[in-house]
């Protein structure tokens, strides 16, 4: 084998002072003085586009405007009414493809107010204020609701029942609540652990109680949750990955899915501890196939290929991620799709393509690390032996996100129909709370 082929990945490439560099927020926030600026810059719309634009449909110039008079809180309570996440949204939602694509300033000067940083700079200054809470519950119902899963749908929905005044106990197979915010998402999106603090936040409401570790692989367990419960909310989100369907997927050392390799970081003491290769392949053209890019180029490798089967309009990373990648040193080639792994000694030492449009047209790439993002899918089991309706391979709902079996509602990515945005999830959660509010009020 020859010397450019020895796989090489090891942890500690950079110095301390280069991880606590690179690792910090990608997107610094905003002075006080530049949210005042940036705020005075909107319109305050009558119409305001890009509240229409909004998944959880948050008052933009309402909250704007409160930025521009110096009301912060005030600010933060118009943005966290409509979006209990809004702290996480603000990082890493696509704005530039939803509020702030159709902001007037956007049309009239190439340049949109940057919605997302300020909704970030007044979530932020509340969090920070802990003393006194936003949202008080109301008066306790005596109703308990089970909500399966931890990620953004279910903390969206957990939270809004809690404001209602009903018990929620939260079931999530991990250590830790907050699902994609917590073990899928690059960790520079979401520096100084705000997953965690936004969680803490949530669950300061009270009535929520966290059961972790518990995952339901039995359609018994849920018939179980439902007789326990006076309504269940399933947000499970996406937990499977698909397969290349090469040989040494399986096998090779060196080959990962990309979701674990980002877990991975999340959950390390330190990015000195992450291995990584030298030369690193990136199958896929999504959001998780940038963020594993970019965080393997930030942990050393010194390169790092994306590689897509179809042209970068067909890409499901935004254009401004596209660029993110590329502004980080990540190479982005098209048109190709992985035809066999190569190994030596049972660790991957390349990968190579077959043209997607000329199958003659053939490249080779050598890796010592292959991270996989070609697609993150939903388990069925058990909730399809269970009973409940599917759609394209997801949980079928209603416009309620009422699922097929009676007191049984579903949302985030695990459902059909979404756009898989963290955004479109909460939104979810927040709408299945207020469906099951006013099923119990049909009970009274």
């Amino acid at each position: 084998m020859s010397q450019s082929a020895c796989p090489d990945v090891r942890a500690a490439r950079l110095s301390a002072d280069a991880y606590a560099e690179r690792f910090g927020d990608a997107v610094p926030a905003l002075t006080a003085m530049q949210a005042v600026i940036e705020a005075e810059r909107c319109l305050y719309c009558h119409d305001a586009p890009c509240q229409q634009a909004c998944p959880t449909g948050i008052d933009v110039p309402s909250f704007i405007r409160r930025i521009a008079d110096g009301n912060l809180r005030g600010a933060a309570e118009a943005i966290l009414d409509a979006n209990p996440l809004g702290g996480m949204c603000a990082r890493v939602c696509p704005t530039e493809e939803l509020c702030e694509a159709v902001c007037v300033r956007q049309t009239q000067q190439g340049k949109a107010i940057e919605i997302g940083r300020l909704q970030r700079h007044a979530v932020d200054a509340v969090m920070a204020d802990g003393a006194r809470p936003v949202f008080t519950r109301a008066a306790t119902t005596g109703r308990h609701v089970a909500v399966v899963g931890a990620g953004p749908a279910g903390l969206a929905c957990a939270h809004t029942l809690a404001r209602l005044g009903h018990d929620v106990t939260i079931y999530d197979a991990h250590a830790k609540p907050g699902g994609l915010n917590e073990y899928g998402l690059a960790t520079y999106k979401t520096a100084g652990d705000f997953a965690r603090r936004e969680v803490d936040w949530l669950l300061s409401i009270g009535g929520i109680t966290i059961e972790p570790g518990h995952k339901l692989s039995e359609p018994a367990q849920l018939s179980t949750l439902q007789a326990q419960h006076d309504a269940v909310f399933i947000g499970v989100g996406l937990a499977g990955t698909r397969s290349l369907g090469l040989q040494g997927d399986a096998e090779l050392a060196g080959v990962m899915d990309a979701v674990n390799f980002i877990a991975g970081l999340r959950q390390a003491a330190s990015p000195a501890e992450v291995p990584v290769g030298r030369r690193v392949v990136v199958i896929g053209g999504g959001m998780t196939a940038v963020d594993a890019a970019v965080q393997a180029r930030l942990l050393g490798a010194e390169v790092v290929t994306m590689v897509y089967r179809r042209g970068p309009e067909a890409m499901s990373a935004s254009v401004v991620e596209q660029q993110w990648a590329q502004t980080q040193g990540v190479t982005i080639r098209h048109g190709l799709s992985p035809e066999a792994l190569v190994g030596e000694a049972g660790h991957v030492t390349g990968v190579r393509f077959v043209g997607t449009a000329d199958p003659q047209h053939t490249e080779f790439f050598e890796a010592d690390m292959v991270l996989k993002a070609i697609g993150q899918t939903f388990v069925s089991s058990p909730w399809a032996e269970a009973g409940l309706a599917m759609t394209e391979g997801r949980l079928q709902v209603d416009a309620q996100c009422r699922t097929s079996l009676p007191g049984v509602w579903a949302g985030g990515d695990c459902r059909a129909g979404g756009r898989d945005l963290t955004v479109e999830a909460v939104e979810d959660g927040k709408q299945a709370a207020l469906g099951i509010h006013a099923f119990f009020q049909t009970e009274s």
